[in-house]
């Protein structure tokens, strides 16, 4: 059995035990989250409308909370010299699936 679910704007493919990382949820570690099913596959069964998904959720538990990795973005204008070196990490949430029901 296995989901696919919204966090964050995103969608992810779990199942029950996985861990995954998401967009920083304002929960504390070891907090009970929920999420929104868009898809749920138990076997040969296929749930995708909202109407069969009326009582489905995925649960999960905050693990941890952290950073992404840097990414460098660099801008610059040939011929004129103008140059202009940013960084970005992203603000992560790592959650482990405990059960889908």
């Amino acid at each position: 059995m296995y989901a696919v679910i919204r966090a964050g704007g995103k969608q992810y493919k779990v199942a029950s035990g996985d861990v995954i990382e998401v967009d920083r949820l304002h929960a504390a570690e070891g907090a009970e989250v929920s999420f929104e099913p868009v898809m749920l596959v138990d076997g040969d069964s296929l749930k995708a409308r909202p109407s069969e998904l009326g009582g489905t959720s995925v649960k999960g538990r905050v693990v941890a909370h952290k950073r992404g990795k840097k990414i460098r973005v660099f801008n610059y204008h040939r011929k004129s010299g103008w140059k202009k070196t940013r960084g970005h990490r992203s603000e992560l949430t790592r959650v482990e699936i405990t059960e889908i029901t």
